[in-house]
């Protein structure tokens, strides 16, 4: 039975460290390589990460510099950082490409916060589409009588709490990023 409530665990968790991810990528005002690495260039007729095909380093707080491996990387490098809806544009040398984070707009910074809550929302949605799969496959074992209905009512109270550990921690995500996005 703690199997069930394992995988349900570990699933949950992905959807917190999936929320996690997608606030990595969220522009806070300060430089990140996670702003860049997943965007996709058109490298040789094939969509690859930026992350793949060139260096990429932050010199300092508000600087992202992008050292593409190949010449002929250039230009779809800046073309996937302008396409893309960070809002960057990118200064090519030659050598490299630098990209100077500018700072927020409080205007921006309200539109990041309600991207981070839709993001926390889907987070949750996800963790509880994990509790009602767990509960189902409850309901069927004590159908089949391979639990007892005790036994289904404890899992499913113990399901319940692991969804409102889950559900808390991703508002304490949510509410640290929105700080971190609001702070000037």
């Amino acid at each position: 039975m703690h199997a069930i409530i394992d995988d349900g665990q570990k699933r949950m968790t992905g959807a917190l460290s999936s929320l996690s991810k997608e606030f990595s990528r969220l522009r806070t005002g300060r430089a990140s390589v996670t702003l860049i690495e997943p965007l996709m260039a058109d490298y040789y007729g094939n969509p690859t990460p930026v992350g793949q095909i060139a260096s990429l380093s932050t010199p300092d707080a508000r600087t992202i510099t992008i050292q593409p491996w190949d010449k002929a990387a250039f230009g779809a490098v800046e073309k996937a950082i302008l396409k893309s809806d960070l809002g960057l544009n990118p200064v090519n040398d030659g050598k490299l490409i630098r990209i100077s984070i500018p700072p927020l707009t409080e205007e921006r910074r309200k539109e990041l916060v309600k991207v981070a809550k839709k993001f926390t929302e889907e987070a949750k949605v996800a963790v509880r589409n994990v509790r009602r799969d767990l509960n189902e496959v409850l309901k069927k074992l004590q159908k089949d009588k391979d639990i007892t209905e005790d036994e289904q009512r404890k899992l499913e109270a113990e399901v319940q709490k692991l969804t409102d550990d889950t559900i808390k921690k991703c508002d304490e995500s949510f509410s640290a990023k929105e700080k971190e996005i609001l702070a000037l």
